[in-house]
């Protein structure tokens, strides 16, 4: 009864902790004018709009300063090619490269297109919930992020993720992933995927708001999510997504 009262009491400072992470980011936002509670963000993806042009993934990189080497990613873009047998094939572009490889003679094709992939900031986060010192937190915008000062490279998130959104930065060695460019959106600019995106296929705005792009995308268009057996409530949804999609 002791140790279970030990650990019981360690989570609740934990969870303490968490909340105080959160609030002191809120308090560092509302400074520049910016108030998070007026706010609920999401994104929507039009399938048949994405080129696998791959720029969406070189501005995420450069804006955020992810490591080019090996080749990590905050978001990505996967090639999908079903054949006429039934079989689908996947694979990541990699914009390092200019040509899309075609691994598949065109007479065994039936379709291929292009998924754009990133963080879902889920409403019921399975990050957070496995995080043991609160560094990852949902904002009060909707917004999942990583304290990089509280995390400990435990890696549970990682493991925890049903997208595979994060990784283990090796600069910092603390969890990473799409903040939705939190640092531009809170001063009212969009995503850079978002913004660099010569086709519109990302669609970004503030749910809370009737006027917001991504209310219109809602409403013209019949939306679904990735894994929704999992009821993680994604606030990433895609129009146009084929069943094949994992």
């Amino acid at each position: 009864m002791e140790r279970r009262n030990f650990f019981k009491k360690g989570m609740t400072l934990l969870t303490q902790l968490g909340v105080l992470s959160t609030f002191a980011k809120k308090a560092k936002a509302e400074t520049n004018g910016y108030d998070p509670s007026k706010h609920y963000y999401g994104m929507g993806i039009q399938v048949n709009k994405c080129i696998g042009c791959g720029k969406c993934m070189e501005a995420c990189k450069e804006e955020n300063g992810v490591p080019k080497e090996p080749f990590y990613f905050r978001t990505w873009v996967e090639r999908y090619i079903i054949k006429k047998d039934a079989e689908v094939i996947v694979q990541s572009i990699d914009p390092r490269i200019d040509r899309i490889g075609n691994s598949v003679p065109e007479n065994e094709m039936m379709r291929s297109f292009f998924v754009p992939k990133l963080c879902n900031h889920c409403d019921h986060p399975p990050c957070v919930q496995v995080c043991p010192v609160g560094a990852t937190f949902k904002t009060d915008d909707g917004v999942i992020l990583v304290d990089s000062d509280r995390c400990i490279g435990c890696r549970y998130c990682i493991q925890a993720c049903p997208y595979g959104a994060r990784y283990l930065n090796p600069v910092t060695s603390t969890a990473d992933k799409c903040t939705f460019c939190y640092h531009r959106i809170t001063k009212g600019m969009l995503p850079a995927c978002v913004e660099v995106c010569p086709t519109q296929a990302r669609i970004f705005g503030d749910i809370k708001s009737t006027a917001s792009p991504l209310t219109r995308f809602k409403r013209m268009f019949k939306l679904h999510v990735l894994k929704p057996s999992l009821n993680t409530d994604p606030k990433v949804q895609y129009a146009d997504l084929d069943g094949e999609v994992r």
